[in-house]
């Protein structure tokens, strides 16, 4: 089985999975697993790596519209080393003050390949899911997308340093918060604007009408692509930008827009059925862990 063939088994099993996170009464539970191999190019710093992990975990929370509370990480790795140890707690820690959450430590272990384990707990009472689109309601993005796929194509030239750069991103938390009154579906972008759109359709019955030219791209994927269907491929399909993919009735739109202290963009609506961009079937391709 694949991920998502394991994730829908799963799902089966726990009624209470299935979306960005858990919810247990006004507590949101969230937990990521991250490899050397698959998730940190070479270049990347355990101050990045630090960041990185534990900041997808915030993104769950922020998806689910609630306030970050805390969060752990278990680090494995084949050796210990002081600096690199320190520097990943570092990275931990501020991407939790970006989004007043705190970073309380977590667990050690040796491993043959520098993986890390996070989890984050979070609170709200009135959980945004995924299942709740309507049709006619707009379909929107936070900030910008394929920044990620830029920052990857910038470790494989060997500019680490800005690599590293786009690599850290600002979990969108208080975004989530923000919009969590007037959206009526919302997860994050970590598996691709694509994949994302597929999977809201799946959870709420519904279709999506989207067109490439709304697409809101990050200034760096200009710099670091060199042809269109680069670009298409870090904006749609590349993903791990975490951003927020959320879908609001059409009269709280101008709220919503107010509401948010990062730029919202419209990128389609949703329909009855199908997931299209520019009236031709969008790929359900994206992120997957594994790869």
């Amino acid at each position: 089985m694949d991920e998502r063939e394991s994730l829908a088994a799963i799902y089966e099993w726990l009624p209470d999975a299935g979306d960005d996170a858990a919810v247990v009464g006004d507590l949101i539970f969230t937990v990521d697993m991250l490899h050397q191999q698959t998730d940190f190019p070479e270049g990347t710093t355990r101050y990045t790596a630090g960041w990185r992990a534990v900041g997808a975990s915030l993104s769950d929370v922020a998806a689910m519209g609630a306030e970050a509370t805390a969060a752990v990480a278990a680090y494995a790795a084949p050796e210990f080393d002081g600096d690199e140890l320190h520097a990943f707690v570092r990275g931990a820690r501020d991407v939790c003050e970006l989004v007043d959450g705190r970073y309380v430590g977590g667990d050690l272990d040796t491993h043959d390949e520098f993986t890390v384990a996070s989890a984050v707990v979070g609170r709200t009472d009135a959980p945004v899911y995924r299942s709740t689109a309507a049709v006619g309601d707009a379909v929107c993005v936070t900030g910008t997308l394929g920044r990620t796929g830029a920052a990857i194509r910038a470790f494989e030239r060997g500019a680490h340093d800005r690599g590293n750069d786009l690599f850290r991103f600002e979990p969108r938390v208080a975004a989530g918060r923000a919009l969590a009154p007037h959206a009526s579906a919302m997860m994050d972008s970590s598996d691709g604007l694509a994949r994302s759109l597929h999977q809201l359709a799946e959870a709420s019955d519904c279709g999506f009408a989207v067109a490439w030219d709304r697409v809101p791209l990050d200034d760096a994927v200009f710099e670091e692509s060199t042809t269109d269907a680069d670009e298409r491929e870090c904006g749609l399909y590349t993903g791990e930008d975490f951003e927020l993919v959320f879908t609001v009735p059409r009269d709280r739109l101008e709220a919503a827009r107010t509401a948010s202290p990062v730029p919202v963009t419209v990128v389609g609506e949703v329909t009855e059925e199908a997931v299209t961009i520019d009236g031709e079937p969008l790929p359900d391709r994206g992120y997957t862990h594994g790869d």
